[in-house]
């Protein structure tokens, strides 16, 4: 099917119509912190969440994250370490028996 300018308009504004009832309730601002960097940024999410935090005066449901874009190597060009259980010294205690 060939689209002229006409047909593509349509078929453009037929794609921002949603349909109605298909939608979860749910579906509201919720804030998103790095907690190795205390960044928080806002988005739309319908993800459960029991801590609230605000923001600008505006309080928004609060779901923490380990890592993020602004922490994560590949997004930032950086090697960090995170060791967010302790993972890294539990390694290190067991296997420092073979140290020499």
């Amino acid at each position: 099917m060939r689209l002229n300018l006409k047909n593509k308009t349509k078929f453009a504004l037929n794609l921002l119509d949603m349909k109605a009832d298909i939608h979860p309730d749910n579906y509201r601002l919720v804030a998103f912190k790095d907690m190795s960097n205390e960044d928080v940024f806002i988005t739309k999410s319908t993800v459960n969440a029991k801590e609230t935090l605000e923001v600008d005066g505006v309080e928004y449901p609060l779901v923490k994250l380990e890592i993020s874009r602004t922490s994560h190597p590949f997004y930032t060009g950086k090697s960090k370490l995170v060791d967010t259980a302790g993972r890294i010294d539990k390694f290190k205690n067991k296997y420092a028996k073979f140290k020499k």
